[in-house]
C-alpha cells in the first residue's frame, strides 16, 4: 500500500486548517486558533488508487503552522514529502508575495516537481470569493491554481484535490515500478 505525505503550507490565517479538515472530513473548527507547529491528519480516499492496480492508498496531510517562528522545524516537516499545497488568502495582498517564499523553501529547495505542487487561493466566508485572475509571478504562474470557496462550491475543491492526490500517487507508483525494474534487470 502506498502512503503519501502532503504538506499544507502558507501564510498565517490563510485557511489551511479549515481546508485540511474539510478535505480529510475531519472535525470542524469554528474559531480561529493558529496551528502551533504541525497537525498530522491521516486518511484514505476511496477514489484514489495506485495506477489501475486497485491498491489502496493512505495519506498523511501535514497542516503546517504559517508563523515564521516555526521555520527551524521546516526541514523536519519537509523530509520525505511527496507533495506541497500552498494555501493563501487571495484577499490579502501580502499573501501573494509571501507564497513566493513558501514555494522557494518547500518546492524548489526540496527539488519537488512543479506537478507535485498546487496553489489554493482560499476565500473565507463572506469575502465574495472573486475568482478573477491573480497576478502571480513566475514560476508560480505555471502551477495548478485552485480557487477554494467552501460556502459556494465545496465539491469543486474536493474534486480538484482528488485529482491532485491521484497525480501524486501515480507518480509514486511509476517511481516504485522503475525501482523494481532496476532491481530485476
Amino acid at each position: 500500500m502506498l502512503k503519501a505525505k502532503i504538506l499544507f503550507v502558507g501564510p498565517c490565517e490563510s485557511g489551511k486548517t479549515v481546508l485540511a479538515n474539510f478535505l480529510t472530513e475531519s472535525s470542524d473548527i469554528t474559531e480561529y486558533n493558529p496551528t502551533q507547529g504541525v497537525r498530522i491528519l491521516e486518511f484514505e480516499n476511496p477514489h484514489v488508487t495506485s495506477n489501475n492496480k486497485g491498491t489502496g492508498c493512505e495519506f498523511e496531510l501535514w497542516d503546517c503552522g504559517g508563523d515564521s517562528k516555526f521555520e527551524s522545524c521546516w526541514p523536519a516537516l519537509m523530509k520525505d514529502a511527496h507533495g506541497v499545497v500552498i494555501v493563501f488568502n487571495a484577499d490579502i495582498p501580502s499573501h501573494l508575495k509571501e507564497i513566493e517564499m513558501w514555494y522557494s523553501c518547500f518546492v524548489q529547495q526540496q527539488f519537488l516537481q512543479d506537478s507535485h505542487c498546487m496553489l489554493v487561493a482560499h476565500h473565507k466566508p463572506g469575502s465574495g470569493g472573486d475568482k478573477g485572475s491573480l497576478a502571480l509571478s513566475p514560476p508560480l504562474n505555471k502551477l495548478k491554481l485552485v480557487h477554494s470557496n467552501l460556502e459556494e462550491d465545496p465539491e469543486e475543491v474536493r474534486a480538484e484535490f482528488i485529482k491532485y492526490l491521484k497525480s501524486i500517487i501515480n507518480s509514486m507508483s511509476e517511481s516504485r515500478d522503475r525501482e523494481e525494474m532496476l532491481i530485476i534487470t
